[in-house]
């Protein structure tokens, strides 16, 4: 992959779908080629069963109202491990169908060869935007922050520094500071922490929410959210 303006600003006069986990950085992402461009709709993957997404986990309800509020529609597809690149190609063909002409992602770090996303377009003949590539992460974090969005924090790795009493914190200032001095990247991009996205200047209106029992698996523990 190269670090041409190209990734930055693919989106730039163009129709996009986004690559959307309902997290920080896919909604930020987003939040800049709207600024650039024009959305037509979030593809989000599915697991087998349908009901929680596999990326973050977020029940269907809660993803829906998160589009509802941004006003855009979803493209989703249930998928195993096994099969989830041909599906997530199928949506973009779908995407294509209905006018997108780029795949905009939140991604600020990638490998330098081999990267996923650049295969997968390169297939389904539709270009690629990253617009938060290579941003500094603290940079990152305290924009989103400054924007008005509000997120919190929904699964943690106990194996990375983060701790169950993380779950259900709101990213703000003083605590991507306080996560910086425990050693924390501020983004997550190590697998430190998942977010969930409730509210922000593309949002009409807030995603009300309410949280369920704490629970852990291994290495993780999560704090489920559903509709209020």
């Amino acid at each position: 992959m190269n670090n041409s303006n190209n990734w930055l600003d693919g989106a730039k006069g163009r129709r996009f779908i986004t690559s959307f986990s309902g997290g920080k950085d896919s909604v930020l992402a987003l939040y800049k080629g709207m600024q650039q461009g024009e959305p037509c709709g979030l593809i989000v993957m599915m697991e087998e069963e349908g009901k929680r997404s596999r990326s973050h986990g977020l029940p269907t309800a809660l993803l829906r109202a998160q589009a509802e509020s941004i006003g855009l529609p979803i493209y989703s597809a249930k998928a195993t491990w096994g099969d989830y690149e041909e599906k997530f190609i199928e949506l973009l063909d779908m995407a294509k169908n209905n006018g997108a002409e780029v795949l905009l992602t939140g991604d600020l770090d990638m490998p330098s060869t081999g990267c996923w996303y650049e295969k997968v377009t390169e297939k389904a003949n539709i270009d690629l935007a990253m617009p938060l590539w290579q941003m500094n992460h603290r940079e990152t974090v305290e924009e989103f922050i400054n924007l008005g969005f509000i997120t919190k924090i929904v699964t943690v790795n106990l194996s990375l520094g983060m701790r169950k009493e993380d779950l259900g914190r709101v990213l703000t200032h003083e605590y991507i500071k306080e996560l910086e001095e425990r050693g924390i990247d501020p983004c997550g991009e190590g697998g430190e922490f998942h977010t969930t996205v409730i509210d922000g200047p593309i949002f009409k209106t807030p995603i009300s929410i309410k949280q369920c029992s704490i629970f852990s698996d291994k290495n993780y523990a999560f704090l489920p959210l559903e509709l209020d």
